[in-house]
């Protein structure tokens, strides 16, 4: 009946009621009027009829009615009031025919309130209703420069084009990542079947995501919503069955975590190997432990490619040092569209091992360690945060601050060219480093910045009227290209001198990674109370990386990078310490700091000695997105 089901709600305000009272929190219904900013600083928009959803139905416009309601919209009211049999008489109108008389409604933060209607919100609540029409005004405040605020300019961008007014972030940048997620165009309008399809995806996500727990987490189901469409598709989540959705938001569960923890704590870096030893007893492995079986993974081919060519090298020097503990397999050529059938069939040859060797291919170690979390999967990227994979990467920055310094000694006319390939995390480090260890040797030098990956320009026409002699190209020389122009070179008409290149000793990494697997030590850097991404970002330190200098090298120069080399290697000297300038001002003007490991990682600025800019991702070719979409600065991706 209907007045049992007035007690029923009556009960429940007063129980929201007391609760708020003894946290100290105002226990009615939050009132518009009271939070407003100044009049006269903000403007009204008329929406139109708007279809409300319950959740964000908040307060009430005036202090009128207030009063009548407990914060959570049930009435406080005793059953023998006017409102009492006016909210009853509701109660019943809605089980017999429905609610269907629009309310009207202001917007504000996207939050909504109540002018005329509260009862019929507060009915509707009870029946845990969706959703309720509304003739609705916007206000808009002024732009200021609050997160809360600017995510709120962001969602009306968003608003424009889509109409949809449901989801919600607590990260700037998300409404425009998720119009990219959904598959469309920056400016692109919706549809009205594309907003229906939106609704039902994402009706069934955020059903399945409160279900196992959502409201108890920090972040949003639009949050939660977003990492799991950028991970899986948005068109594969729309064909998910609802078992298959609830199986796979539950299997995510740690990547929604590990979004509670924000932008500062994301990823747990590991600047050197674990150096906790075991007790020797458990390092010996029993005489029938079987074999590891271990997967490289690569985009291109070691014949065809340095990168890929430099983790071969790798690979091998594994079957070298533990011939009768692993076995190795690899796969060449594998692509972002073949990258998740080549881990099926790694992980069904009883790989238990897996490394990724591009930033290329995250989203699919992620999705298959979730499918198979017995399975160790580590994706060569950096500031990558995931909970299911590990990451590594070698700190460049550092060997390229040797061959800045080599290639300041070596340039006459102090006009140094830089060949870069693509603007992501690390690479900015390694050019600026580059710049610093240029300028320091020759305050006068100038590093003019190419990049190999743009879709317009010849490079090498750009190097000629920059008129460097000394350049800094690809990192080294691949089985397939006998030419010399590799590491920090100098040219003389048509003869290339090399000076220097510098050297990732991925075989050193993987040994110490396969040591650290045997030992047992692997668990040591995974603390599952701190739900972190671990990300391994050795270097010098750890004999990761190394310069190679040239016998064309003068023997002060090569003296000068050895103890260079000497110091980074023991932490005595960081290529970021002291007083810093960008193209654009002063960066750090403590000559007794160095920059932090993150602010070396994410940098997205030029030093004041760099003569060039950093792309964006329409300049890019078609080849550099998969890698930009996963690992591009924000700077490129504007």
């Amino acid at each position: 009946m209907a007045s049992e089901d007035y007690g029923k709600a009556y009960r429940m305000g007063k129980k929201e009621y007391q609760s708020r009272m003894l946290r100290g929190l105002a226990p009615t219904l939050p009132i518009l009027d009271d939070i407003l900013p100044t009049r006269g600083t903000f403007s009204e928009i008329p929406l139109g009829l708007v279809q409300i959803p319950m959740d964000q139905i908040v307060g009430t416009r005036h202090g009128g009615r207030s009063n009548a309601f407990a914060a959570n919209f049930m009435p406080i009211l005793r059953d023998n009031s006017e409102f009492a049999h006016k909210w009853i008489s509701l109660s019943i109108s809605h089980e017999k025919e429905g609610i269907r008389e629009p309310v009207k409604a202001y917007e504000y933060m996207n939050k909504f309130y109540i002018e005329e209607g509260n009862k019929r919100v507060s009915v509707l609540k009870y029946y845990d209703a969706v959703s309720i029409p509304g003739m609705v005004t916007r206000i808009v405040p002024p732009r200021t420069e609050e997160k809360e605020n600017k995510i709120y300019y962001e969602f009306l961008d968003f608003y424009e084009l889509s109409k949809v007014n449901y989801i919600w972030f607590t990260k700037e940048g998300s409404f425009a990542k998720l119009q990219k997620a959904v598959g469309k165009g920056e400016k692109e309008e919706w549809s009205k079947d594309e907003q229906l399809e939106f609704s039902s995806i994402y009706t069934r996500f955020s059903t399945e995501y409160y279900a196992k727990g959502g409201k108890k987490m920090s972040i949003t189901a639009g949050d939660a919503f977003l990492s799991f469409i950028t991970l899986y598709d948005y068109k594969e989540v729309a064909d998910k069955t609802t078992s298959e959705l609830s199986s796979l938001v539950q299997a995510s569960w740690e990547e929604f975590r590990l979004l509670e923890h924000g932008d500062d704590s994301e990823i747990e870096l590991k600047m050197d190997p674990n150096t906790e030893k075991k007790p020797l007893l458990s390092v010996l492995l029993p005489l029938s432990a079987p074999k590891q079986k271990i997967a490289f993974i690569y985009e291109k081919t070691p014949a065809s490619s340095a990168w890929a060519y430099a983790h071969e090298l790798g690979r091998l020097h594994l079957e070298q040092t533990f011939p009768d503990e692993i076995s190795t397999v690899c796969f060449e050529n594998v692509t972002k569209d073949t990258i998740g059938s080549v881990l099926e069939t790694a992980i069904s040859e009883d790989c238990n091992l897996i490394f990724t060797t591009s930033p290329a291919f995250v989203q699919e170690s992620v999705k298959a360690a979730i499918a198979n979390q017995s399975v160790k999967i580590l994706n060569c990227s950096l500031n990558t945060s995931h909970r299911y994979i590990r990451t590594y990467y070698a700190r460049m920055h550092e060997a390229k601050f040797l061959m800045g310094a080599i290639a300041g000694a070596m340039a006459k006319n102090d006009r140094i060219a830089y060949i870069a390939d693509y603007p992501i995390y690390g690479c900015i480090a390694n050019i600026n480093a580059f710049a610093l260890g240029a300028k320091m040797i020759n305050p006068r030098a100038k590093v003019y910045l190419e990049w190999s990956t743009m879709k317009e320009g010849h490079i090498d026409e750009k190097i000629r009227q920059s008129q460097a002699e000394v350049i800094s190209g690809k990192d080294m020389v691949t089985p397939e290209d006998g030419s010399r122009d590799f590491g920090v070179y100098r040219v003389n008409g048509e003869y290339i001198q090399s000076l220097a290149m510098p050297l990732y000793n991925w075989g050193k990494f993987y040994e110490r990674m396969i040591r650290t697997i045997m030992d047992g030590t692997w668990k040591y850097d995974d603390d599952p109370s701190a739900k972190k991404a671990i990300n391994y970002w050795w270097g010098m330190s750890s004999d990761v990386v190394d310069v190679v200098c040239s016998k064309n090298l003068p023997i002060g120069t090569k003296r000068l990078v050895d103890l260079l080399k000497d110091t980074i290697s023991r932490g005595e000297f960081n290529p970021f310490s002291g007083i810093l300038y960008s193209q654009t001002g002063m960066i750090q003007g403590d000559p007794g700091r160095r920059l932090s490991p993150e602010e070396v990682m994410t940098m997205d600025w030029l030093a004041e000695n760099v003569v060039g800019s950093i792309p964006k991702e329409k300049e890019l070719r078609d080849q550099a997105k998969p890698v930009i979409l996963q690992q591009g600065i924000e700077k490129t991706k504007g």
